[in-house]
């Protein structure tokens, strides 16, 4: 391997491992979320009302896509169980854009290419 295909391999690496953190803090986000709707913790909290409007932004696009059953004051939200597989189904396939960008060797891709034809 070649000094700037070490290079390419590092940075699609870092690139690779800065999406999934941002996508873990992102389902941490929402399944704090759903977790706190789920036991009816106090909205006035400052850690509730924190992760409520912090998860309002990413949430927006799927709230109305469910209802929310009630039971007394627990909600089980399923527009944010909705969001956090429809996010992780996006990172994955971003991720997977990104790593087909990675440096393969000639011998490699027609060994793949075969494969493929043979599948």
């Amino acid at each position: 391997m070649y000094p700037s295909e070490k290079r390419e391999v590092t940075t699609l690496y870092r690139v690779t491992r800065v999406l999934w953190y941002v996508f873990y803090a992102l389902e941490a986000l929402l399944g704090f979320r759903f977790v706190l709707k789920l036991f009816a913790a106090n909205p006035g909290a400052g850690f509730t009302d924190l992760i409520y409007s912090l998860s309002a932004v990413p949430l927006a696009p799927f709230r109305l896509v469910f209802g929310s059953d009630t039971i007394g004051s627990s909600v089980f939200e399923w527009s944010t169980l909705l969001a956090m597989v429809v996010y992780w189904v996006i990172f994955w396939g971003i991720v997977k854009v990104f790593l087909m960008s990675r440096p393969v060797s000639a011998n490699k891709a027609e060994t793949s290419l075969q494969e493929q034809d043979n599948a």
